[in-house]
């Protein structure tokens, strides 16, 4: 009798062994495939754009299509990313509101050759609704507060360069009414748009962008600089292709067709 109840336990601990193993082992095979399926997913690579602060509306709409990589987009003035990357910061893509910087990166080898995508007006911005700037001769008149860019922004060098085309009294008497050198447009507008000065010198684009905050005043065609975007793979870059496609999408595809509903222009010929 004995022996036939320790039979009897010794087999249903048995059979219970079994049934454990069996669970673990279902268990095991059912994350084994959770793991197998999640580590099987493909991830697009980082593309670092930096860009003109002007780009900002444009290369957002752009870069959020594009789709060949995640776009990282980093916006400031020019002349600003193209010190960053001499001292080595790495970007994918430098995209500059003039040629000369990347010319100028392109000589010493730092970037690819330059390609020109896109071009822009300089114009005076006022306040919407103001009614005491209507023209270039008004920014001569006493107690009127301007906000320009600093000369090494290609904004700043592009006012500058109108400025000096006037006869001296008059280019002098504007530089004197000058309140603040901001680092990039976004800072002009900001000074205008919040009424800390009277008008300023920005792009076209930049006005648009307000949404009704900010109003143009047209410089003289006789005195309207070129103004020209110039783009290029900065070198070392370890994602060329997208690099490349990034570019291409600018010159014909998505990225042309946001830059011509922010209001830039095409390429100068």
């Amino acid at each position: 009798m004995r022996i036939r109840m320790l039979f009897a336990v010794l087999m249903v601990g048995a059979l219970l062994m079994a049934a454990g193993c069996g669970s673990s082992s279902k268990s095991s095979s059912s994350k084994s495939g959770s793991t197998s399926k999640s580590g099987g997913s493909s991830s697009k690579p980082d593309l670092t754009v930096s860009a003109a602060a002007s780009l900002t509306k444009a290369f957002t709409e752009y870069g959020a299509q594009f789709s060949a990589a995640n776009a990282k987009l980093s916006f400031a003035g020019s002349d600003q990313l193209a010190a960053q990357i001499e001292q080595g910061v790495k970007p994918d893509v430098f995209a500059s509101a003039n040629t000369k910087l990347p010319d100028m990166l392109y000589a010493k080898e730092l970037v690819s050759k330059p390609v020109v995508f896109a071009s822009n007006r300089l114009v005076i911005t006022v306040p919407a609704g103001s009614s005491k700037i209507h023209s270039l001769a008004d920014l001569a008149k006493p107690g009127v507060t301007i906000a320009i860019e600093s000369p090494t922004v290609p904004a700043g060098a592009y006012t500058r360069k109108v400025l000096s085309h006037l006869p001296a009294a008059e280019e002098k008497a504007i530089l004197a009414n000058v309140r603040t050198d901001e680092p990039d447009v976004k800072g002009v507008i900001a000074k205008v748009t919040g009424k800390a000065v009277d008008a300023g010198f920005v792009y076209i684009t930049d006005v648009t962008a307000t949404n009704g905050k900010a109003a143009a005043v047209q410089i003289p065609s006789s005195l309207q600089p070129q103004v020209a975007y110039g783009v290029a793979v900065v070198k070392g870059d370890p994602h060329p292709s997208q690099a490349q496609a990034f570019i291409a999408g600018l010159l014909t595809g998505a990225g042309q067709q946001d830059l011509l509903k922010a209001g830039f222009l095409p390429p100068p010929k």
